[in-house]
């Protein structure tokens, strides 16, 4: 094996790396598609997957809808690409719900493995798509209806054809490849927001003004006249004040605008472009909704990242020790403006959604890449480029881990000896003997690393602990988890007992098994409680799906036909959240 700790790659390593970054790609669509379809649909999953059933349902691709209502949160783009799924699995189901957010993983891993490779070399391009491939959260969204990880490849793909047009005395020269990238930001932004075109900008044009660092920045920028000032801001950012951009900018706005436009005529709506406001903008300066503390982005990063996250502070300090070395007089400018680049990419990321009003979690994804790209430099640097501070901080993230690791064992003892009530109810975890192999295996290669704790090493012993972590939770676990979701067996029950036309039954507050219900029409929803008892006593509603907090609540009368299993590790909450299937009776509207 070439050796990890090395910045130049000759031509057989070369080889070598190629190899190894087929290898990556092939482990990564391992735990990318390995049984996609086999957990049932969850939270937001059910949105993607209803919507796109009620546009083959009806034949109109441009209003999406749930339970027959507009629901344009969200642009058509990844709904398409659901429906496009279908054609391979035959259905609608969760595998073609998914495999968008599976195909757009894979095609981000194989994006960051050529961009850090233009950028660096193969050992960073083959380990940055590693990490981003073992990353527990970009797993979890990449296995998810949703459309955050097409936005990470769209995201992607503009950068490199920025850097692929980058040159040392100028930026991004005026060409034909700014209407390529154009297009690539609206296709993307078709796909889940406006992200698509404020990501790339905002991190090209932060590179383009400060490649050469903050003192360049600060003399072009505040020295001279104002037309000199100008003159080299527009010059620093050739990639944008070109005359190409205009038709790019048409173009790419026209692509943006024709599904909205077609739905604005079809269904003589501007609810779509509304939303767009509304989601994007307003969402934005104006939040309404998700309003998270500003450090929230601080300790996020840690959960989204993990495992690969606890070598992050040490990436950090190396990269900005690496710049501050190179701020001045440098043999390898190039080298020195993409550190650079990647190290804008990260932090105009990071400030983008933490200065955003409204704050969820997996808002930061969009951040992994460049948080690979940090952690692969640090990996791959030679003992001679790591200060005393980095390797301390990296051997400290990689013991917190190790430590980590070898303490899972006890995940293997019975939950009643480990756990308090009411989790030690829960049964044994699934596949006891895969995980204590991959534990002795993750052992094993703690073992290795801690003979002596170089980048090398414990890049080796991170990728197996990440890579069998994550093959066990997704692969194994979740899988044999399912038969403790009752939403598809209970979508059967009530379909046996209301009948499959669903004739009467009626929802309040409440759509989680609508998707295995398959309505054949809209079903009536409710959520208050003098609506639904209007509609109990007009007799449009006899079967009722409800919580059974709200039925005690709204003293719904009636029988309980069905009712959702329970569990004893779900406690009281569990009770209280179960779904019921009542047989309603009519009763007195509350005044």
């Amino acid at each position: 094996m070439p050796n990890l700790e090395t910045e130049s790659v000759a031509a057989p390593d070369a080889r070598w790396w190629r190899r190894a970054a087929a290898i990556v790609l092939v482990m990564a669509a391992v735990i990318l598609f390995a049984r996609l379809g086999s957990r049932a649909l969850w939270a937001s999953e059910f949105r993607w997957a209803e919507i796109s059933r009620e546009m083959i349902l009806s034949g109109n691709y441009f209003w999406p809808t749930i339970d027959g209502r507009v629901y344009y949160d969200k642009p058509l783009g990844t709904y398409w690409l659901v429906i496009g799924a279908t054609h391979l699995t035959r259905a609608m189901d969760e595998t073609a719900a998914r495999i968008p957010s599976a195909v757009a993983g894979l095609l981000s891993i194989l994006l960051l493995i050529l961009l850090a490779r233009r950028l660096f070399d193969w050992p960073t391009g083959v380990l940055s798509g590693l990490i981003l491939a073992t990353s527990y959260s970009f797993v979890f969204f990449s296995r998810h209806a949703s459309a955050d990880v097409e936005t990470i490849a769209g995201e992607l793909l503009a950068l490199i054809l920025f850097i692929r047009h980058e040159h040392d005395s100028e930026f991004a020269p005026a060409g034909w490849w700014v209407l390529g990238l154009w297009i690539v930001m609206a296709i993307t932004s078709l796909t889940k927001g406006l992200l698509g075109f404020v990501l790339p900008p905002l991190i090209i044009g932060a590179y383009c003004l400060l490649a050469d660092g903050w003192s360049e920045f600060f003399r072009g920028i505040l020295r001279g006249p104002i037309s000199d000032r100008i003159r080299w801001f527009t010059r620093r950012n050739r990639w944008f004040f070109n005359w190409k951009t205009i038709p790019a900018i048409v173009i790419g706005g026209l692509i943006y605008a024709a599904p909205f436009i077609v739905s604005r005529y079809r269904m003589n709506s501007d609810r779509g472009l509304y939303l767009v406001y509304r989601e994007n903008v307003l969402r934005y300066f104006e939040p309404f909704d998700h309003r998270g503390p500003i450090y929230l982005y601080f300790f996020v990063i840690f959960m989204l990242m993990a495992p690969w996250s606890v070598l992050l502070p040490a990436a950090i300090a190396r990269i900005h020790n690496v710049l501050q070395r190179t701020n001045g007089v440098t043999s390898d400018p190039v080298n020195a403006r993409h550190n650079r680049f990647v190290t804008i990419y990260f932090w105009a990321t990071f400030l983008f959604f933490t200065f955003s009003g409204s704050r969820r979690s997996y808002y930061l994804l969009p951040i992994l890449p460049a948080a690979a790209m940090i952690i692969a430099r640090l990996l791959v640097s030679g003992p001679a480029t790591l200060n005393r501070l980095d390797r301390m901080l990296m051997r400290i993230g990689y013991l917190i881990l190790a430590g980590a690791s070898l303490l899972a064992v006890v995940l293997v003892f019975p939950p009643q000896l480990v756990l308090p009530t009411p989790w030690s109810a829960l049964p044994p975890i699934p596949g006891q003997i895969i995980f204590a192999i991959f534990w002795l295996i993750s052992a094993f290669g703690i073992f290795y690393a801690m003979k002596n704790l170089t980048a090398r090493r414990i890049a080796i012993s991170t990728g197996i602990i990440a890579y069998l972590m994550i093959f066990y939770v997704y692969l194994i676990a979740m899988p044999v988890t399912e038969a403790y979701r009752p939403e598809k067996d209970f979508a059967n029950v009530v379909t046996a007992k209301v009948g499959p036309g669903l004739n009467g039954l009626g929802f309040y507050r409440n759509l989680e098994t609508f998707f295995y219900l398959n309505p054949p029409r809209p079903i009536g929803e409710y959520d208050n409680q003098w609506a639904l008892h209007k509609a109990i006593n007009n007799g449009d509603v006899k079967w009722l799906l409800i919580k059974r907090k709200e039925a005690d609540d709204l003293k719904i009368g009636g029988d309980i036909v069905a009712q959702e299993p329970v569990y004893p590790w779900e406690g009281d909450k569990g009770i209280r959240n179960q779904i019921l299937l009542i047989k309603v009776a009519p009763s007195r509207t509350p005044g």
